[in-house]
């Protein structure tokens, strides 16, 4: 969400000492302060549900006298997983004859029990979460420290005690999922929103719509049901690049250093048939927009000299730093380069603005890679993992997709598909 954050229209308050809170998040960047429920009088009236900047898990509220006058709790555990969809619950309920029962917090269906800093907060303290239009979602409520992430079925449940069982439950194969309709009351001032894409529309009946405050709202395909590839901003090579849009796009630094400027995908393929798009929105002389490497590869190196296969800017594909294809139309700004993987067969074929891209690798060993790019000198390069957008524009005309899984520009190759967990399992 970068800099974009949400508030409720409704002008009411809620039951400021009893709600339960349930919503997915997926992170895009660590150690900074990222807000996602915020409740903003002044500085010292604030409430918050946030990653801290240890990447911690941070329920507060900040009234007046401090916490010892509200309420704050911080996890021990630390949540820097940045391909995850996280399902946080947190119940608030100050009337509590127990002092330890009156703030809870449930993460991917456990309750989290071992805390680094713990103050309960007295009985019948009011939240200023639920407090007329304060309330935000996405920021600190002023707003600042905005959350750097993804948003999926965001419920707010007023004068509602409710557990994560609710609003999750175990799979078959012992996964937490999501009850995309779970059977719970909203009260007065509850709501429901960002159930299927980017809609600000209460789903709860109740009409406590919201508004898009600040930034841009980009819809994603990317959710807790199915987990897309996205870029890893946590590989040590990756170091000196910038990633935004839901770490889908990447710029690099100006320094000209190969190993520092990787765009790796957060998944690895060893088996099965993969699409991808990748858009050059700054061409640069040194530059390989996409790629395969192999897991063990990405260390200290480069793609165009370590890669299996990749695009070179001037137009030419190498392997293992050897040009094996030249000639080719030079890369421009704005060219989207496509690559088909055969992780199963050992192939790979590249595709410029959709048509076929110099000739199809052969006898690519076994083994496992990620989709890569890679500069030397600067440059921006906007990945479509099958979200069906390129940074917040979103694709042209979608093309055709036997599978199902992902929106692309161009045509996906017959039998190839998103680079997804239900990907993975077909």
């Amino acid at each position: 969400m970068a800099n974009t954050h949400l508030g409720v229209s409704t002008t009411s308050s809620g039951t400021r000492t009893k709600w339960t809170t349930s919503f997915w998040v997926k992170r895009c960047a660590t150690g900074a302060e990222h807000t996602i429920f915020g409740s903003y009088l002044d500085n010292d009236n604030k409430d918050k549900i946030a990653f801290d900047s240890s990447n911690r898990l941070q329920f507060a509220s900040f009234q007046a006298a401090g916490y010892s006058n509200g309420g704050n709790l911080v996890t021990n555990r630390t949540f820097v997983d940045c391909n995850a969809w996280y399902h946080i619950v947190c119940r608030w309920d100050t009337s509590n004859a127990t002092a330890d029962n009156r703030m809870k917090i449930w993460v991917n269906g456990v309750e989290e029990t071992s805390f680094s800093s713990r103050t309960n907060p007295s009985s019948g303290r009011e939240s200023l979460i639920n407090y007329t239009t304060y309330t935000r979602i996405g920021s600190n409520g002023s707003p600042g420290n905005y959350l750097d992430g993804v948003l999926s079925h965001v419920h707010f449940c007023d004068n509602q005690l409710y557990q994560a069982s609710d609003f999750g439950e175990y799979d078959t194969n012992g996964v937490w999922k999501i009850k995309t309709s779970p059977s719970v009351s909203y009260g007065t001032t509850g709501y429901f929103i960002l159930k299927d894409g980017n809609s600000l529309t209460d789903q709860s009946g109740l009409g406590n719509d919201f508004s898009l405050q600040g930034g841009t709202l980009t819809n994603t395909e990317d959710n807790p049901s199915n987990v897309f590839a996205t870029l890893n901003p946590l590989l040590y090579e990756a170091r000196d690049n910038t990633f935004s849009n839901g770490n889908n796009t990447v710029t690099n630094a100006g320094a000209n250093d190969w190993s520092n400027h990787y765009g790796s995908s957060t998944l690895a393929m060893s088996s099965g048939k993969w699409y991808v798009e990748a858009k050059v929105v700054t061409r640069v002389g040194s530059q390989a927009p996409l790629g395969i490497i192999s897991t063990s590869e990405v260390i200290n190196s480069s793609l165009q000299d370590d890669g299996r296969g990749a695009v070179i800017s001037s137009g030419e594909i190498a392997v293992y730093g050897s040009v094996v294809q030249s000639g080719l139309t030079a890369i421009a700004s704005g060219d989207i380069i496509g690559a088909a993987f055969d992780a199963t067969n050992g192939t790979l074929q590249f595709y410029r603005n959709g048509s076929t891209y110099g000739s199809q690798l052969t006898s690519i060993p076994s083994g496992e890679y990620y989709f890569t790019c890679n500069s030397y000198d600067g440059g921006q390069i906007a990945f479509n993992f099958g979200n069906g957008y390129f940074s917040t524009t979103a694709v042209a005309s979608a093309g055709t997709n036997a599978s199902g899984i992902g929106i692309f520009e161009y045509d996906v190759p017959t039998g190839y598909t998103a680079l997804s967990t239900k990907g993975l399992n077909l």
